[in-house]
């Protein structure tokens, strides 16, 4: 292709004559290295004959292969890493280059929290990709540790998160605050209180979100700190889910006040203030570097944040 000769004379990538990184990425995901070649669209022996003069040209071993199948090295590891990162650099700089302009076509891979993906960046993205047809966007719910790594890896484009985080090598960039609140029925015993701490809330049932979901964990961690157990009656799979069964009595709720503020317009509920440090949150976008992002993600970035990158 054009664009590979061109990052060819870059010295961005291998020559034709090297093994594709396709050949090893797919097969360190798999048992065999046949799976991984079918995956790389090459025959078996086209990719094991790549990644061994891959391995001769580098003077180390990336394959451990025995009659059961093949596993990666951890040089083999470290080679994927950086291969993953190029790659994606490619598809940034074709994203940069296409019929549509520069924030109007490409993928974007989003790693965000449960707030996000529940609540306000399915409105976000509906205008955004709205306005770009050419735009495509894959959003999972993720672990906080699990989104500072997909973005450190260069699996994610970027993350999403709330509240503090150790993300050294990433670019934080804040873009609002939210705080965690106690959501329970007219009538309940916490109702009239002006604040509860989280072990107050623990002597009655809660309504949970999903397993995996980031601020389950969250509070189950928290819960564990004190040396107790959440008591979960039931999960279920949203906050306005949680705020229904909160009004029909099934139990208490603990849910951002952005979407307590929105329910409560419907619903009969009481908001109760959550004393506990960890209970503001700010949310903060995560990116390796954004001034090498391409036009379209750094557009999305914009559209999120409070006033113009770059200012105050």
């Amino acid at each position: 292709m054009l664009w590979r000769a061109s990052l060819l004379a870059l010295g961005c990538v291998a020559p034709p004559k090297k093994p594709a990184p396709a050949a090893l990425s797919s097969g360190s995901k798999l048992p065999r290295l046949t799976q991984g070649a079918k995956r790389a669209f090459l025959s078996p022996a086209a990719a094991s004959a790549r990644i061994k003069a891959l391995e001769g040209q580098l003077d180390t071993r990336l394959l451990y292969r025995d009659s059961r199948g093949v596993e990666i090295t951890p040089a083999g590891e470290r080679l994927l890493h950086h291969a993953r990162l190029i790659m994606r650099q490619v598809d940034y700089l074709k994203s940069e280059f296409t019929q549509y302009g520069v924030d109007s076509a490409g993928h974007i891979r989003i790693f965000a929290n449960t707030t996000a993906v529940t609540e306000f960046l399915p409105e976000v993205l509906a205008g955004f990709l709205s306005q770009r047809p050419g735009v495509t966007v894959d959003l999972q719910e993720r672990l906080s540790r699990d989104i500072v790594r997909g973005v450190l890896d260069g699996t994610s484009d970027m993350g999403i998160i709330a509240g503090p985080v150790e993300a050294s090598g990433l670019q934080v960039l804040h873009f609002s605050t939210d705080e965690l609140v106690l959501m329970v029925p007219v009538g309940h015993a916490l109702a009239e209180l002006p604040s509860v701490t989280l072990e107050q809330t623990l002597a009655y049932q809660h309504i949970g979100l999903h397993e995996g979901s980031t601020l389950l964990s969250f509070l189950r961690e928290h819960v564990e700190r004190l040396g107790k157990q959440l008591s979960l009656r039931i999960q279920v799979s949203s906050f306005e889910a949680i705020c229904r069964m909160v009004e029909a009595g099934v139990g208490i709720g603990i849910i951002p006040e952005s979407a307590a503020l929105r329910h409560s317009r419907t619903m009969q509920l009481v908001t109760v203030k959550l004393d506990e440090p960890w209970a503001i949150r700010e949310r903060s976008i995560l990116v390796r570097e954004l001034e090498a992002l391409p036009g379209t993600i750094r557009a999305l970035i914009a559209t999120l944040m409070p006033a113009p990158l770059g200012k105050s």
